[in-house]
C-alpha cells in the first residue's frame, strides 16, 4: 500500500527535489563569503539553511503524498516510510521528526522508541518544554528553536538548534536540527 502511494504520488520526483534543495543549500553556503567568516566558519548558518530547505521541501512533499489518505494509520505509516531513510548534511547526521500539535511523536527517523509517545511535558536539562516550543513555532508557520537533546550515540544532552514547519493540510509538523558547538 505504501509503495503504491509513493509511486502514485510521484515520490521519486520528490526525492530528486529534496536532493536538489540540499544542493541549493550547499551552494548558498559556499557562495556567501560572510558565512565563512563566522566563528565556526559558517557551519551553523549553513546547516540552518539546509535544515530550512529540507524541512520546507519535505513538508510540501508529505502534504501532497497525504492528500486523499483519510485513514490515520495509513497516514502515519506513509509519514514514517517517507522520512525514515532520509539523511542529509555532509556527515549524514540530518534526519526528520514529525509530531502532531498535541506533542505526540508521529515519526522519528532515529529514535523509533519515541513514536506514539506524548512529549507535551518533556523538559530538557535547562527546563525548556522542547516539544511545546517546537509545536508553537510550527503553529506560527515555522521557525528555529534552541534546546538540549540527547545526541545519538551519547548519553547526555547536547545543545541543538531545531527548525520546524507545519505539514500543510494536516495537524502535523515536521522538523530537523543540528547539534551546536
Amino acid at each position: 500500500m505504501i509503495k503504491k502511494s509513493f509511486r502514485k504520488n510521484g515520490m521519486t520526483g520528490t526525492s530528486l527535489a529534496l536532493i536538489a534543495m540540499l544542493m541549493l543549500g550547499l551552494v548558498t553556503f559556499y557562495a556567501n563569503p560572510a558565512l565563512a567568516q563566522t566563528k565556526d566558519g559558517g557551519k551553523t548558518e549553513c546547516y540552518k539553511e539546509i535544515a530550512k530547505t529540507m524541512v520546507h521541501g519535505t513538508a510540501a512533499g508529505l502534504a501532497e503524498a497525504l492528500k486523499g489518505i483519510k485513514n490515520e494509520k495509513e497516514r502515519i505509516d506513509l509519514i514514517r516510510a517517507f522520512i525514515g531513510p532520509v539523511r542529509f548534511y555532509p556527515d549524514n547526521s540530518g534526519y526528520f521528526y514529525v509530531y502532531d500539535y498535541n506533542c505526540v511523536n508521529i515519526a522519528h527517523a532515529i529514535q523509533k522508541d519515541l513514536q506514539g509517545k506524548n512529549l507535551y511535558d518533556y523538559k530538557d536539562t535547562k527546563g525548556k518544554f522542547v516539544i511545546r516550543e517546537l509545536s508553537a513555532s510550527a503553529k506560527k508557520g515555522g521557525g528555529v528553536v534552541e534546546f538540549y537533546w540527547v545526541k545519538p550515540g551519547s548519553k547526555v544532552e547536547a545543545r541543538k538548534m531545531g527548525y520546524v514547519e507545519p505539514i500543510p493540510g494536516t495537524n502535523y509538523f515536521i522538523g530537523t536540527g543540528v547539534y551546536l558547538p
